[in-house]
């Protein structure tokens, strides 16, 4: 009986959240190497947490990452891979098969997952979606950094993407753009892209998932994730070295979601089952919260 009991309270948490948030638009980052795990029950638990958001009316919007994938698929072509400023640098042959994994591949899988669990998704390659310009790095000493076929989103096609909601599926877009002036293929940091298509889409929640538990002060001791970040506090974080490599584009693209009007942004580690509903509908959360 207590069992049943604590289930019955766990939906009184969640109703005034359910309500709160029903018929809004929440863009959702599906990344880490979780992904590609190879326990069903964890690859599947976002799909079903999708699944439950459709249920309760919220209206989910999907931008999956690759990164593991595109790496492996790297260095069977012989490929190697390299970042710089969690960004991958990309040249011409990486680019074709950079989307060539994450439109053709990652993305059906995904859009089959959520179908199989009882939801509707419809699936996006980025370039349908996203344009851009080349994006250049700026170097320690303010060089200009050439990083290739990497796109910095300039504008979102939302016209299918709220076509698609408002025939009651899911979008589910993979990061890749047309360049503005050339119409190339160009890759685009997952993070960046999901934050654009919210501010685009005028989404009340962002929520990146990746396979850490949210920024952490010191990266090898998860006890000292911060649960509340104020992007007043992020270039200090920046200089201190706590935000670094991968979680520069997630902190920047959360703090220009933030600033754009987004009411918060939510950093979760995708190995949780069932994170994004805890971090949603429950008062406690997980991971760390974007504020203003």
């Amino acid at each position: 009986m207590q069992d049943l009991i604590a289930k019955a309270n766990t939906l009184l948490e969640a109703l005034p959240y359910i309500q709160r948030f029903s018929g809004q638009i929440f863009v959702v980052k599906y990344g880490g190497s979780f992904m590609d795990s190879p326990d069903p029950t964890i690859r599947h638990g976002v799909a079903r947490d999708i699944v439950f958001l459709e249920a309760v009316e919220i209206n989910p919007v999907v931008i999956h990452g690759g990164g593991k994938a595109i790496t492996r698929a790297m260095e069977a072509a012989g490929l190697k891979a390299t970042f710089i400023q969690g960004q991958r640098v990309t040249d011409e042959a990486t680019v074709n098969l950079v989307e060539h994994v994450l439109s053709r591949e990652i993305n059906p899988e995904v859009v089959e997952t959520i179908n199989k669990l009882g939801g509707r998704a419809k699936g996006f390659a980025g370039t349908d979606i996203f344009k851009c310009r080349q994006l250049f790095l700026t170097g320690a000493d303010g060089e200009k950094l050439d990083i290739g076929f990497v796109g910095e989103v300039t504008h979102v096609n939302v016209e299918p993407l709220l076509a698609c909601l408002q025939e009651g599926f899911t979008p589910v877009i993979s990061p890749t753009a047309r360049g503005e002036t050339d119409g190339k293929i160009y890759n685009c940091n997952a993070d960046v892209a999901a934050a654009q298509a919210a501010i685009a889409l005028h989404a009340s929640r962002l929520v990146f998932m990746s396979d850490v538990p949210g920024l952490m002060r010191d990266p090898n001791d998860f006890s000292t994730v911060i649960p509340q970040l104020r992007i007043s506090e992020v270039p200090s974080l920046k200089a201190a070295g706590i935000v670094d490599k991968g979680m520069i584009p997630k902190v920047d693209s959360a703090v220009s979601a933030i600033r754009a009007g987004i009411h918060k942004v939510s950093l979760v580690d995708g190995r949780i089952p069932h994170a994004v509903l805890l971090e949603i509908f429950t008062d406690a959360g997980v991971g760390t919260e974007v504020v203003p």
